[in-house]
């Protein structure tokens, strides 16, 4: 409703991860360069991680695109890891265009194989990608690390991508997992855009989307500090911001996005609210502070018993005292 107000063909800072409003920051380039990388070269195990809202699933589609140019390239995409392994491989098969309906464990296994093998004997490429990979079961993962067993003397049969939040790093770098760990070839992570590149962001979605770039900015600078402040450099929360500052402006019918609109539209969104796990102190969890607290508790019982006389203990039993030598945790 309010492109045709400010001159736009389309919104620029639509939430869907489409490929055409990709804006290649350094470290995007990067990450899009070690998959692509990792992929043709038949590298094996590729990893990606990244906070929620760092564009991960944009530079998967991006991937995508670039694969799809290739006509030696086969990939499955699953984004869903809530399968048993029977259905995880029904589910492989069945994107590559396979029959997987009705058919045991073994026979998934073995039709997989045969397709990979006779796709390796032709020099071609075949890709698995898994998105969201941080929920995949510990029984998926075997059946992942299974799959990437799959090889020939002098290559990988499968190519095996795996994009997930930060915790699937936590989940490959346990000793359960370690041999998936040892498996890969390429590793990168995303990170929050910095204050210059949230501002190249915002400017390069609003070419996108049609804006002038002769006419006066919709966003001040002052404007998009406040979007770097509430977004924290996160490109979905920036789209976010964004999208609803311009609804906002539209509404009060303002030539351009101001300071006072992100603030307002942050408090709407409630990204001014600070989790209240974050302003606690944590507590004490080593032993030498506990034996330290427990220490200094000690002598108080003793100032004040000594204070007191016998009053002090008086009708405690022998084995309720607290031992000044001997702190129990």
């Amino acid at each position: 409703m309010y492109k045709a107000y400010f001159k736009l063909s389309h919104n620029p800072f639509d939430l869907t991860p489409d490929p055409v409003c990709f804006v290649p920051t350094e470290r995007h380039n990067e990450a899009l360069a070690a998959l692509y990388h990792g992929v043709r070269r038949h590298k094996g195990f590729v990893v990606v991680t990244g906070e929620v809202g760092t564009g991960k699933t944009l530079l998967l589609r991006c991937l995508l695109g670039l694969l799809k140019e290739s006509k030696d390239v086969a990939y499955a995409y699953m984004f869903n890891g809530r399968l048993t392994p029977t259905e995880f491989l029904q589910y492989i098969l069945s994107d590559f265009g396979l029959p997987a309906a009705g058919k045991s464990k073994y026979e998934l296994l073995l039709d997989l194989g045969r397709f990979l093998v006779a796709r390796g004997a032709k020099r071609m490429t075949t890709v698995l990608i898994v998105d969201e990979a941080h929920l995949l079961s510990p029984e998926i993962l075997e059946e992942v690390r299974l799959l990437s067993n799959l090889e020939t003397t002098d290559d990988k049969l499968l190519q095996i991508v795996l994009v997930g939040q930060p915790e699937l790093d936590e989940m490959l770098d346990s000793v359960e997992l370690r041999q998936i760990k040892q498996r890969i070839a390429v590793r990168t992570q995303l990170i929050p855009l910095n204050a210059e590149e949230t501002k190249l962001y915002i400017e390069r979605r609003l070419q996108i989307a049609g804006a002038d770039p002769d006419s006066a900015p919709l966003y001040s600078p002052a404007a998009i500090g406040e979007v770097f402040l509430y977004s924290k450099g996160l490109p979905r929360l920036i789209n976010t911001i964004c999208e609803n500052a311009l609804i906002a402006a539209y509404a009060k019918r303002q030539p351009c996005v101001t300071p006072e609109i992100i603030t307002s539209v942050a408090k709407e969104l409630r990204l001014d609210i600070v989790h209240p796990s974050s302003t606690l102190k944590p507590a004490a969890s080593n032993e030498v502070e506990i034996h330290r607290t427990m220490a200094a508790l000690v002598d108080l019982y003793e100032a004040l018993r000594k204070s007191n006389g016998s009053k002090a203990t008086a009708g405690v039993p022998a084995e309720m005292e607290v031992s000044k030598h001997e702190p129990y945790i």
